[in-house]
């Protein structure tokens, strides 16, 4: 049984990254799939994809390298189940200067910090990418 789902998928793709895979399989969840789809849109993975191969559903993400550089050099998680992290649009985190982004869990669904900042909506932080 797993406390923190989103704690793990991060260190599946750290760890992931840091054998050099080229892909790797997470337990599907919404949340986690829709935290893997903001990681593509950004351009920090590859693809991100339902699948079912096996017998429960995964999802199936493509890891980004450039020049044997992994494309995420960051990947940390902020709020955690003891001590969760929710800022006010003012309060928004700024990740290497506007390099990587933080991923905000708001009442409008999963965004980055500066769509939150555009839309001036405040939420739990979950996590910061560069």
């Amino acid at each position: 049984m797993l406390t923190d789902p989103i704690s793990d998928m991060l260190t599946r793709i750290r760890n992931a990254q840091a054998v050099r895979k080229t892909e790797l399989n997470i337990p599907f969840s919404k949340l986690k799939f829709s935290l893997g789809k903001i990681l593509e849109q950004e351009g920090f993975v590859e693809k991100v994809e339902q699948t079912t191969e096996v017998e429960r559903p995964v999802i199936r993400v493509v890891l980004k390298y450039s020049r044997r550089e992994p494309a995420i050099r960051l990947i940390k998680r902020i709020s955690k189940p003891g001590r969760r992290v929710y800022v006010k649009t003012d309060g928004l985190p700024w990740v290497l200067s506007g390099l990587g982004i933080a991923i905000i869990s708001t009442s409008n669904g999963l965004m980055t910090n500066k769509e939150a900042r555009a839309r001036k909506l405040g939420g739990e932080v979950l996590c910061e990418v560069a």
